[in-house]
């Protein structure tokens, strides 16, 4: 029968290793839960809500891009942003277009409930890992 014994440097490097992680940990959990800044200021996106029919959020597009002053130009026929062709994808081009021109003039993300706002950048996400609502193309 054979005998195994750790060094005790192992011993020790196992001790250092957990104590690092038992303050990295706490930290890196921190850290994730703060919200990306540009400038200062907190960035956040303005996005359909998944739970949203399509008939409100092409109303709720209808106003953004008329009335309410969104610049929907990129997601008309033939434009860089017109592809994915859904609903769903346009409204969420108008609705963070409207809310990133006018948020610093006290509009808000919310389109009678068709829109929700999100922190995580949706023109930087893997797209084979989110709703197609979340892929935008920003100006």
């Amino acid at each position: 029968m054979y005998e195994v014994k750790l060094k005790p440097s192992s011993r020790l490097t196992n001790t250092m290793i957990s104590a690092r992680l038992r303050i990295l940990i706490p930290l890196l959990l921190f850290l994730s839960t703060l919200s990306v800044q540009v400038n200062g200021e907190e960035k956040e996106w303005c996005i359909a809500d998944e739970q949203t029919p399509d008939d409100e959020l092409q109303r709720a597009m209808d106003w953004a891009c008329g009335k309410g002053g969104a610049d929907c130009k990129n997601i008309q026929v033939n434009q860089p942003c017109y592809l994915p062709n859904t609903v769903r994808d346009h409204a969420s081009y108008a609705f963070n277009n409207y809310y990133q021109k006018f948020k610093n003039k006290g509009a808000s993300c919310y389109f009678n409930s068709a829109a929700i706002t999100t922190d995580l950048d949706p023109s930087n996400i893997s797209t084979s890992s989110i709703p197609s609502s979340l892929h935008l193309h920003t100006n």
